[in-house]
């Protein structure tokens, strides 16, 4: 069965194992071989070069390490034909090569233990997980009087932009009178912007992040923050 939750899809099981000769019926969307509870992996899936290359993650149980990792994927509509998903230990990534566009697929994490074993399948495409790394080299610097600019490179893990070129939003924020204030701007399509009106002797923060331009996906997490002081004009 499959339960949809807006545009993503997760596969439930019906699974049979054998324990002590009897049978056990598992209907679950995580399955596991043994009654002793085996930790799950919660698979997150995105890519952050659009199309070429899609990493699934999952974080290291606490305790009890399994023995290995077995991951393999598939398309849905044709789950007979499955693939080994490349293993990239210790940080437990998966790695998806030249997966096809507008095509729903089906990955599988089992986490073996010593006698028991613990899987989670979950469906996505590769349009709805697109999600680019954040812009690198941020730089903030005055421009005129109030003025400043805010400057950016494009992620270096974004091969193709020319092909598939990205929009960016801008954040910043500030402190008024213990107070918080947030602005978000764009989105924006070049890298450089002129930003005017700002307060001199404040402190602002700024954070940069990308997104496919067509709006495919979701931005990518916001960039290392920036903090610059607007300069106060001398007398």
């Amino acid at each position: 069965m499959a339960a949809v939750f807006g545009r993503v899809s997760v596969i439930v099981t019906l699974l049979v194992c054998f324990h002590g000769g009897q049978a056990q019926h598992l209907l679950t969307g995580d399955a596991t071989s043994d009654l002793d509870s085996a930790p799950t992996p919660a698979v997150h899936c995105w890519c952050a070069t659009y199309p070429n290359v899609t990493l699934c993650s999952w974080p290291e149980p606490p305790q009890s390490p399994p023995t290995h990792y077995v991951a393999t994927y598939s398309e849905r509509h044709n789950q007979s034909v499955t693939k080994q998903c490349h293993l990239i230990p210790p940080l437990w990534y998966c790695r998806l090569p030249n997966l096809k566009l507008l095509t729903d697929y089906i990955i599988n994490v089992t986490a073996v233990y010593s006698g028991k074993s613990s899987s989670h399948l979950a469906s996505f495409m590769l349009e709805e997980i697109v999600k680019p790394d954040p812009p690198e080299d941020v730089r903030v610097y005055s421009h005129d009087i109030r003025d400043l600019v805010v400057e950016w490179s494009t992620p270096s893990t974004w091969a193709n932009l020319d092909i598939f070129p990205l929009k960016y939003h801008i954040k910043y924020q500030w402190e008024n009178r213990g107070t918080l204030k947030i602005v978000n701007l764009g989105p924006l399509e070049n890298t450089r912007v002129v930003l005017k009106q700002f307060i001199p002797g404040k402190t602002y923060l700024f954070q940069v992040c990308a997104m496919e331009l067509l709006g495919l996906g979701k931005c990518s997490n916001w960039s290392s923050a920036v903090n610059v002081t607007v300069p106060v004009m001398k007398p």
